[in-house]
């Protein structure tokens, strides 16, 4: 009963008897508790037995003795504790069961929450990981669709450049075709300037003569 009340009360004994049960039930622990165990309820129904024989005897004689009177009590008695030594037994058994089960319940309680608690941490570091990563997202797309306003302003400036120099081309062949047209004249002019210089020539040197 006092192992019962100090399970029933939070206490520094409460751990020391737990540790001790834990030990006991540890190796061949068990075994001798259960051998034990055996032993008294054999007794305990053996105890019985004779007051059941007691009273049979009674009721055969119908006489009453005083030392069966003292046998049954005496049978009675052991019979009754250890009855209740069994049932104590079995309750500190059973109340050490539990409040190791809860221990391992609050244990694992514990874990979950603090896996829990990492797997919350995790989400937020994680979410806000991607929110960064959406805004740095955001900023490329941005910065992407600046350069594809810039290459296209690039691009159409290249395309002016390259109809610019595609007609400062088409010009200067022009130019070129001019330049040979003048210069085919210039020598056909030169041409006629020599023939007239020799028929000048030519007619002043008759007039000489």
């Amino acid at each position: 009963m006092a192992l019962i009340v100090i399970f029933v009360f939070k206490t520094p004994f409460r751990k020391l008897v737990i540790m001790g049960l834990d030990r006991v039930k540890r190796g061949r622990g068990p075994i001798v508790v259960k051998t034990v165990a055996g032993t008294i309820f054999v007794v305990m129904v053996s105890s019985g037995y004779n007051v059941m024989a007691i009273h049979r005897r009674w009721i055969d004689d119908g006489d009453v003795n005083t030392t069966d009177q003292i046998l049954l009590a005496k049978h009675l008695l052991e019979a009754s504790l250890m009855g209740f030594s069994l049932f104590l037994a079995f309750m500190i058994d059973r109340l050490h069961h539990y409040i190791r089960e809860l221990r391992i319940r609050r244990k694992s309680m514990e874990a979950v929450k603090k896996q829990n608690r990492a797997f919350e941490d995790v989400k937020t570091s994680v979410s806000k990981e991607f929110k960064a990563l959406e805004q740095e997202t955001t900023t490329l797309h941005e910065r992407i669709k600046q350069l594809e306003s810039k290459l296209e302003e690039k691009t159409k400036e290249a395309n002016g450049a390259e109809a610019n120099a595609t007609a400062l081309k088409k010009q200067s062949e022009g130019f070129l075709l001019e330049y040979d047209r003048l210069l085919e004249e210039n020598q056909n002019l030169r041409r006629q300037l020599q023939s007239l210089d020799r028929k000048l020539s030519h007619s002043n040197s008759k007039k000489v003569i």
